[in-house]
């Protein structure tokens, strides 16, 4: 109760009814402490970033060095200079495919993706191999919602060139075995991108531990703003990529013959950045850090566990994915109910779930569903939640089996 109420939204109604939100795999609240550091830089503090000598520049961009040495401790990345700050994990996903795929792909690699990823994890890499002749290969999935470690292992390949895999499933909560996937991937040539927008700010993240390649996540979906991404990279990949963007800032010296780029990370920064979303994100780090990565995991999965008795005790109801490692996340069907039904329904109610395919369109597929109803956790959900969500249900179930 003390969590929740560092979360205003939390205090309004929807439809007359106290608000339940089990959305957080799309997007996070936000505490008071982000909230107000948003303000504040806007009330006190705004100024451009790097380019003034006068004070208020300074100091601005004081604050959001800050925030970079925050997400490098967060993570345990080696040095600052490998957070690269983005709009948002696609961007920093779409970065990577631009700026390394385009040097290192060619005719005949192979890119290696599974058949849970978002679409984030997907398209931009359709795309940069439909422009190098590189062909995208998806690693297959089991019955209960895993990588299949077996069709992984025959994939890889002299040809494979990067692995692009997530770390927690954004439609199934499947939290995938990235260390024993990164390890395997090290007897070929291939570099390893993590999707961890579902897992940083739910479960510990040391990217030196894991040792991936890179890293996506971003900062809305772990209580911070919108707006603002990270990608963490080696040190030695980051030196020979290329830029993404161009304009002012990520360069050393600008002729109509010839320029050149400035290092890591501002090579990847180009323009006036989110500066009030970077700098508000240090105070989401620093609500996380206070409440401690794994005290929320165990909050999140005791709530999950609730869930799934409750939903494996109901008739005509059937959850999807068994992994043998689960983050809040828990997706639905219900015999012939539409999942958007169960969504419209459940707003009547103040609940605020999540009904479609998730971006997550291929993985509907090798399921043969068109779409699934997902609750997903946050340290402010409690077991009344689940309470007031499983009385909702049962309203689904009069409506639909009268």
């Amino acid at each position: 109760e003390i969590i929740k109420s560092d979360f205003p939204i939390l205090d309004i109604c929807i439809r007359g009814k106290p608000l339940v939100y089990l959305d957080n795999a799309a997007t996070t609240q936000k505490p008071k402490r982000v909230i107000e550091a948003t303000t504040n830089y806007y009330e006190t503090q705004n100024a451009n970033i790097r380019r003034g000598l006068h004070e208020l520049s300074e100091f601005s961009s004081s604050l959001y060095d800050e925030t970079r040495k925050k997400t490098q401790k967060f993570i345990n990345a080696q040095s600052s200079n490998e957070i690269i700050f983005t709009k948002g994990c696609t961007e920093a996903i779409n970065l990577v495919a631009n700026s390394y795929g385009r040097i290192n792909f060619k005719h005949g690699d192979e890119v290696l993706v599974s058949e849970m990823e978002h679409h984030s994890n997907i398209v931009p890499w359709q795309m940069i191999c439909e422009q190098t002749g590189t062909k995208l290969t998806p690693i297959h999935i089991t019955d209960d919602g895993e990588i299949d470690i077996e069709d992984f292992k025959n994939k890889l390949s002299e040809k494979t060139r990067l692995v692009a895999l997530t770390h927690i499933s954004n439609a199934l909560g499947t939290i995938n075995p990235v260390h024993e996937l990164i390890e395997l991937t090290r007897k070929t040539d291939a570099v390893v991108l993590i999707d961890g927008a579902q897992a940083v700010g739910h479960i510990p993240v040391d990217v030196q531990e894991l040792d991936a390649d890179f890293y996506a996540f971003s900062a809305h979906k772990m209580y911070g703003p919108t707006g603002v991404g990270v990608l963490y990279g080696k040190k030695h990949l980051l030196e020979q990529m290329p830029p993404y963007q161009g304009g002012g800032d990520m360069i050393e010296t600008v002729s109509f013959e010839k320029t050149t780029y400035a290092p890591s990370p501002r090579r990847f920064e180009g323009g006036t950045p989110n500066i009030a979303g970077v700098i508000a994100f240090a105070s989401a780090i620093d609500y996380l850090e206070r409440i401690g990565i794994e005290n929320i995991h165990a909050h999140e999965t005791a709530l999950t566990q609730k869930l799934h008795e409750i939903l494996s005790e109901e008739k005509f109801t059937r959850i999807i994915g068994n992994p043998k490692l689960k983050s809040g996340i828990v997706s639905f069907v219900m015999e012939g109910v539409h999942p958007h039904d169960i969504g419209t329904i459940l707003d009547t109610e103040g609940i605020a779930i999540r009904a479609g395919h998730h971006c997550c369109m291929p993985l509907m597929k090798r399921l043969n569903l068109s779409s699934t109803a997902r609750v997903s956790f946050a340290i402010y959900n409690n077991e009344n939640d689940i309470t007031v969500f499983a009385n909702a249900i049962h309203k689904v179930k009069e409506i639909f089996y009268p």
